[in-house]
């Protein structure tokens, strides 16, 4: 019997409170079986709740305040994250991949791991988010800022970076290859040992990229 789904259809329309999860959490016996997939969450308080390996895929957090929550192993498959606060949140080896995350706030959280691929973060801020070994393949990150943010070996192959503000980031070991950079920001970016085969860039982000550390451009 999955205890997390008898609800009312009054409470089905109405967007969960951080008691109706913290409720949840103790009738499940833990965050790793909790499932809210599907369900409306807008604007919800989760500050510093652990949401470890929650079934958070296709959720509405619209609005939703996660900072400092604990996210780690969470599945956020296609949820909705538009303008949520993820600030400092812990999202190690959650998988948001197809998720829509345009403008959400990333600043200083753990991605370590993270499945992004294919997903929606134009505009979204990644400020010293940390993004080891994240996967972003084909994901669209345009206009987004990753100024400072580690991501040393993740996968950007095929991503959209248009106009990305990555001043500064270190991406050690990263694949860029076939990423779209045109653009882009890139002072200070630290590339050494990046795959850059078939990555396409404006003549001001190559500009950039000559004085970027670990880089060598071919004219």
């Amino acid at each position: 019997m999955n205890l997390n789904n008898n609800v009312t259809t009054d409470e089905a329309d109405r967007p969960l409170i951080r008691a109706d999860i913290e409720q949840r959490i103790q009738n499940v016996g833990g965050s790793n079986r909790l499932d809210v997939s599907g369900q409306n969450l807008q604007g919800i308080d989760l500050r510093e709740v652990v949401l470890s390996g929650a079934n958070l895929s296709e959720a509405n957090l619209i609005g939703a305040d996660l900072i400092g929550a604990d996210l780690s192993g969470a599945d956020l498959r296609g949820a909705h994250l538009l303008s949520a606060d993820l600030s400092e949140a812990n999202l190690s080896e959650a998988n948001l991949s197809g998720a829509e995350l345009n403008k959400a706030n990333f600043s200083r959280a753990d991605l370590s791991d993270a499945d992004l691929n294919e997903a929606i973060l134009s505009e979204a801020i990644f400020s010293e988010a940390i993004l080891i070994n994240a996967a972003l393949k084909d994901a669209d990150l345009s206009d987004a800022i990753l100024s400072e943010a580690r991501l040393h070996r993740v996968d950007l192959s095929g991503a959209f970076l248009i106009r990305a503000d990555l001043s500064g980031a270190h991406l050690i070991n990263a694949n860029l290859s076939d990423a779209d950079l045109s653009g882009a920001l890139l002072i200070e970016a630290d590339l050494s040992g990046a795959t850059l085969s078939g990555t396409l860039i404006t003549t001001e982000s190559k500009e950039d990229l000559l004085r970027a550390i670990g880089v060598k451009w071919s004219s």
